[in-house]
């Protein structure tokens, strides 16, 4: 289930279709799916879908709309809202951040890590505990 997701996330899954492909409810199929891996079907195909718009945004060359529908989504209003719980900014904030060539003082670009290193270390945050940046709202 999980690689099918892995390999299949930009296309369109929804857990009816995941749990028809191993022949079980998706009642049943959501149950065992969370008792396996701690996330529900849905929860995982977004952490992957955002994971993929990550490294689509460091490129720098589509725009946020672009990424939203290349990872699947059909929404882009849902994909910002989850890209801002699992990165803890939003997809245009990030993509402005990390566009390849960004400068720290504007006169010298910034050396790119590896993108091993750079996967690693950008991994969205599952379960909405990415930090929100700014100040919190009493």
């Amino acid at each position: 289930m999980r690689d099918r997701i892995d390999r299949e996330y930009a296309r369109p899954l929804d857990v009816e279709a995941l749990a028809r492909g191993v022949h079980l409810s998706a009642g049943h199929l959501s149950r065992q799916f969370r008792a396996a891996y701690g996330e529900s079907p849905y929860g995982y195909l977004m952490t992957r879908r955002i994971e993929r718009a990550m490294s689509l945004l460091r490129r720098g060359d589509l725009s946020v709309t672009e990424v939203c529908f290349a990872v699947g989504c059909s929404s882009l209003g849902t994909f910002s809202t989850r890209f801002t719980e699992l990165v803890g900014v939003p997809p245009s904030v990030y993509r402005r951040q990390q566009a390849p060539g960004r400068a720290d003082d504007g006169a010298n670009p910034v050396a790119e890590p590896p993108t091993c290193v750079t996967k690693q270390a950008t991994r969205p945050v599952r379960n909405r505990e990415a930090q929100v940046s700014g100040s919190t709202v009493a």
